[in-house]
């Protein structure tokens, strides 16, 4: 990629365009944004995989979605993949991966509400904080020392979920499933911002934290990862084409309602906060829309 962190925004010429933030490590985006300090170098083009940089030095009048469901090929995600969520639901690590996928359309922006069709409401509605990988380059059989060669960015996620569609047997049948439970539309925020490998490597040892309106609910790291970024690249292109733009949500960590003694299920008008160290956050509000 031409750029280490991607933000999408509107310039204050008011210009919508792409550009790489003019930030350090220890900056906040967010911050400096407010602040009416935050500048990026534009980057030209209408593809974020596809960019080349200019000299030109913009101030960010305001962030958008950095992802679109347009730029998005599929979203392949990945269940019961950090080690004390797995034991947090009772369950043996697997050998391998376990994969469901959304579609494009359930990516949502990092300020976005997420809309709550009616059938999923009131079906014990559920979070999931993840580091999400998205793919740059599209290969096959690719090597986990190439892997990274593949990743354009991570950015932090959200896998919401409507547990009852997932795992009630009179909506699931006898075996859980999962990708109708969390395939609505909205039902996949990604953060305002891609930090590239080349900022933060194979993203495997980042702090993941989640809130529910200001409480928290999760606070992990990347380090318990069960399948590591590399790997998750390696495995799901051996005999199947990675695409670019494919996004990878890697798995949550414990501390998700489904995993507490008296879940706390989400409701209309929370906010869920998923913020990962270095990558910035993505901040929803839980909508349940009215037929």
């Amino acid at each position: 990629m031409s750029w280490q962190r991607l933000i999408r925004f509107i310039a204050d010429s008011g210009v919508t365009t792409y550009g790489d933030p003019c930030i350090d490590d220890k900056d906040d985006v967010e911050d400096l944004l407010k602040r009416k300090e935050l500048f990026a170098i534009r980057l030209e083009g209408d593809d974020p995989f596809a960019l080349t940089t200019t000299d030109e030095r913009v101030r960010v009048d305001r962030l958008l979605g950095v992802l679109t469901p347009a730029n998005v090929s599929t979203v392949k995600c990945i269940g019961l993949n950090y080690v004390k969520h797995i034991l947090e639901s009772g369950r043996k690590p697997p050998p391998f991966p376990s994969l469901f996928m959304k579609p494009p359309p359930a990516i949502a922006a990092f300020d976005e509400d997420v809309r709550v069709p009616e059938i999923a409401q009131g079906k014990n509605l559920d979070y999931e904080g993840e580091l999400a990988v998205v793919i740059g380059k599209t290969g096959k059989n690719i090597s986990q020392k190439d892997a990274l060669q593949h990743i354009a960015g991570y950015a932090a996620s959200n896998d919401v979920s409507a547990r009852t569609w997932q795992r009630d047997p009179a909506y699931a049948g006898g075996i859980p499933q999962w990708s109708f439970a969390k395939s609505f539309d909205t039902f996949a925020p990604v953060g305002y911002m891609l930090v590239s490998p080349a900022v933060v490597g194979a993203a495997d040892n980042l702090q993941l934290r989640t809130t529910v309106n200001g409480e928290t609910r999760q606070d992990a790291n990347t380090s318990d990862l069960l399948f590591n970024a590399a790997y998750l690249v390696s495995f799901l292109s051996q005999g199947a084409t990675l695409q670019k733009g494919t996004v990878i949500m890697t798995g949550t960590p414990d501390g998700v309602a489904l995993g507490m003694k008296e879940p706390k299920w989400l409701q209309h008008g929370d906010v869920v906060e998923v913020n990962i160290e270095g990558l910035g956050c993505c901040r929803n509000r839980i909508t349940f829309e009215k037929l």
